[in-house]
């Protein structure tokens, strides 16, 4: 491996590291090494990320890492976030990253954030101890960054609510226990002010899978379309406020990016000590590829800008610890994130040869799963409105 800490800056600097984030960063680390990458072959070709890692996730306190301690948690910032979410980036294997953290920072947190005493104490423990998976489902076939075109309708009677709709692309689809599931309540209202967050729980008559859903990348991720057809949800799992759902998701969706951005750089990151290994060790035209000026000088290049990422990201995290708004900041990070990974990862195969053409190659699986960061949580375009905004 090269001679370089990916966290040696951030572990310089006490605005942005302390020991706790190190020996968090640490413990994740060994995690990954023993339990993740020895196995996650055959999870790619499974299609799912196994219940029984998840629940080890959960023993050892990492789905609790942002919760109160009264709940099981550790009551950590938004930096231990990031680093939760770069150490699952530089796994290599982000389809077993994608699938912990939304669980962690785009489906439990809905519950956490808008959800009653009761909701809390009935889920929560579960979800952080892994023995209850979720899912956000707030996409559909036609709304996507569009929260405002949502399709589902979810009519009230009696003490319950009707829903009838489908959901799209939905990450823990097939396999989670409950979903954040978002519905028109009042299609009359403003848009902003139509929307409700629902709990619905597997097993519900009329709430099914439609189907599991092939991908490009993330293999080791289940990824469903999901139906609703005259499911009867009891009024008690409305997640906070009818016609409020607009803006719970609105509220999340500030560190849902915050979250995809720093899994993205550690991706960046790992795909860049991988290459930096192979062009070390590779021979062409009588010396190792490293010798070539222009390869090491590109690589050099990535590596700052990798770099420059992570700042940004954690003084964002830092930032947004102290309560101040980051969402022109956070938009600007996903944006960069996003197109960054898919930068390194071009270069990264490319300087790998006919190998990283291969299927059999590390660097072939990272390039695909990096391609739906540039997609997923809020495309480029879409952030870059965001931060045309505040300009």
């Amino acid at each position: 491996m090269p001679d370089f800490s990916p966290f040696d800056s951030g572990a310089r600097s006490p605005v942005f590291f302390d020991e706790t984030l190190v020996m968090l960063r640490d413990q994740i680390r060994r995690f990954v090494e023993t339990e993740i990458k020895p196995h996650a072959d055959a999870w790619e070709t499974e299609g799912a990320t196994p219940r029984a890692l998840l629940r080890k996730m959960g023993d050892l306190g990492f789905f609790g890492i942002r919760y109160p301690e009264a709940l099981g948690g550790s009551d950590l910032d938004q930096r231990a976030t990031v680093v939760w979410a770069e150490e699952l980036g530089r796994s290599t294997y982000s389809g077993v990253a994608i699938t912990a953290l939304v669980h962690t920072d785009m489906a439990s947190v809905h519950i956490f954030n808008a959800g009653t005493d009761a909701q809390k104490s009935k889920w929560l423990p579960r979800c952080i101890a892994g023995e209850a998976i979720s899912a956000v489902a707030v996409t559909e076939p036609g709304a996507g960054s569009d929260v405002k075109g949502i399709a589902t309708r979810a009519r009230r009677d009696g003490d319950d609510y009707v829903l009838n709709g489908a959901k799209m692309f939905i990450t823990n689809g097939v396999h989670a226990d409950v979903y954040c599931v978002a519905a028109k309540t009042d299609p009359e209202a403003r848009p902003s002010q139509s929307v409700t967050m629902f709990l619905v729980e597997k097993g519900m008559p009329g709430f099914t899978v439609s189907r599991p859903l092939d991908k490009h990348g993330w293999r080791s991720s289940d990824t469903a379309e999901l139906s609703f057809r005259d499911v009867r949800v009891p009024a008690e799992n409305v997640l906070g406020r009818e016609g409020g759902g607009f803006y719970e998701i609105m509220k999340n969706f500030q560190n849902e990016r915050l979250v995809i951005g720093a899994m993205a750089m550690g991706e960046a990151q790992a795909a860049l000590e991988l290459t930096v290994e192979h062009v070390r060790g590779r021979i062409a035209f009588g010396a190792p590829l490293w010798e070539k000026q222009g390869i090491r000088q590109r690589l050099a290049m990535l590596s700052a800008r990798v770099e420059a990422c992570r700042q940004f990201i954690y003084s964002t995290a830092s930032r947004a610890a102290a309560g101040e708004d980051v969402v022109r900041e956070v938009s600007m990070i996903k944006a960069l994130a996003g197109e960054l990974v898919n930068d390194v990862m071009y270069d990264c195969l490319q300087f790998h040869g006919g190998m990283g053409f291969m299927r059999e190659s590390t660097i072939e699986r990272m390039t695909r799963d990096a391609r739906v960061q540039s997609i997923g949580g809020g495309a480029t375009e879409v952030m870059l409105e965001e931060v045309a905004k505040r300009m």
